[in-house]
């Protein structure tokens, strides 16, 4: 079957190849419908593998292990993604080179698809924190890989005239995959095994579906390039704002904007918990059911959102949009002690994360500096991302802790600061970043 998205081939013939120099970035076809059904299919799996357990899962076990204690659930989440944050752009590198049958990216999804299944199960069963915390480390090391596989293989083979909605279907599914990850869970909360293998299992399927319908072309003819050196590795984890300003303000905007959206989700089990007066493992149902509706939201933002910025050919609005949406909700939900409430505020961060991450993705694939080395800077703009991520769980502990009494966490807070910089985040992009309409 031929594959809309691969790339023009460059050999001449099996006995005599042509490499293909690594500056020298093939033109890009549209991609097919099945293709691009079969790439987001992968990305549900992996976000419902990835994130459930940082909503949800983690949470019960930590609950199950060390009750009582929140912090520690900031703790293992931000040591994970700060050491992922180290290994990224190295794997990046390492994508960008690997010469395979399989091609460059494909294997990374492999591997990182079952070393995260198996770090999921060895949680569900470690006898203590220490071992919970390394489990996840690998756990996320996996999955983390074989998410940004998927989104270097989008600036590898997607055009530019598709990467608004596909940006947005990426932006709907792995905000629906957590959210029906966790309905899933909930069913069988009562068994901890379940509750992280589930997710990892859907996870791994749904990405062999696209390892057999995406193919992807054989690199072992593509050129190697230079020998890599431990300075051109350490380099690759930087690049010049000065030579790039657009790429440079949108990745600090992506950065301040994120670090927003972290303070006000990473502790949403607790959050929930602590302002409808359940117990932490019956949240599930609560999370689930908001989420559900939240999934709307997600669906309006990120496919519209999407497909509008193609047709308008407009980007930068849509990120400014979703950031005064996110401050909305967040608003909202700082102060919100009663279930409806919740639910406005969480529909409005829906949508506006969906909004903002589907547009903001096609902004980041328009301004990468070399498109041939598409792994190394997807791995950087994944730093805006992933700093925040590992950064937000280590500082939230503190905010929540301002003023709190009663055993109860200070929340308000620590979501009035998530919306004033996710404000700043938006404004940032909106103002600043001049090559993208």
């Amino acid at each position: 079957m031929t594959q809309d998205a691969e790339p023009t081939d460059t050999t001449t013939s099996p006995a005599a190849p042509t490499p293909v120099p690594d500056a020298a970035a093939p033109p890009l076809e549209k991609a097919s419908a099945g293709y691009i059904v079969s790439m987001m299919a992968a990305n549900f799996g992996v976000a419902m593998a990835y994130v459930v357990p940082i909503s949800y899962s983690l949470a019960v076990r930590i609950d199950e292990l060390a009750p009582g204690r929140e912090e520690v659930l900031g703790y293992v989440t931000g040591t994970a993604q700060f050491i992922f944050i180290a290994l990224s752009p190295l794997i990046g590198v390492w994508s960008d080179r690997t010469r395979t049958r399989l091609g460059r990216r494909r294997p990374f999804l492999i591997a990182g698809g079952l070393l995260g299944l198996a770090a999921l199960g060895g949680i569900a069963v470690a006898p203590n924190l220490l071992l919970v915390g390394a489990g996840w480390v690998l756990a996320m090391l996996g999955w983390a890989a074989a998410s940004q596989a998927i989104l270097t293989m989008q600036a590898d083979r997607i055009p530019e005239e598709q990467r608004g909605r596909i940006s947005g279907l990426t932006g709907f599914t792995g905000q629906a995959a957590p959210i029906i990850g966790v309905l899933i869970v909930s069913g069988v909360s009562e068994s901890t095994t379940l509750v992280f293998l589930l997710p990892g299992v859907l996870g791994v399927l749904l990405l062999a579906v696209f390892l057999v319908v995406g193919k992807e072309p054989d690199s072992r003819n593509l050129a190697v390039g230079t020998r890599v050196s431990v300075r051109a590795i350490l380099a690759s984890y930087a690049f010049s704002p000065r030579r790039h300003p657009d790429f440079a303000w949108n990745w600090l905007g992506r950065l301040i904007f994120f670090t927003g959206l972290y303070f006000n989700t990473t502790f949403s089990t607790f959050f929930y918990a602590q302002r409808l007066d359940l117990p932490v493992r019956e949240v599930a149902a609560t999370v689930a059911s908001i989420g559900i509706l939240g999934l709307v939201a997600a669906t309006l933002g990120a496919i519209v959102g999407g497909f509008l910025s193609d047709r308008l050919r407009r980007r930068r609005l849509f990120v400014l949009i979703g950031a005064l949406l996110f401050v909305a909700g967040a608003v909202i939900e700082a102060f919100a002690y009663d279930f409806v409430t919740l639910v406005v505020g969480s529909l409005l961060m829906q949508l506006a994360i969906a909004a903002f991450g589907a547009v903001d993705q096609a902004i980041v694939i328009a301004v990468l500096p070399d498109r041939a080395e598409a792994g190394r800077y997807m791995a950087v703009v994944q730093f805006s991302q992933k700093i925040p991520s590992a950064l937000a769980p280590l500082v939230a502990p503190f905010i929540i802790g301002i003023g709190s009494s009663g055993g109860e966490q200070n929340y308000t807070i620590l979501y009035l600061t998530g919306a004033v910089l996710a404000l700043i985040g938006g404004l940032l992009v909106f103002t600043r970043v001049r090559s993208v309409r």
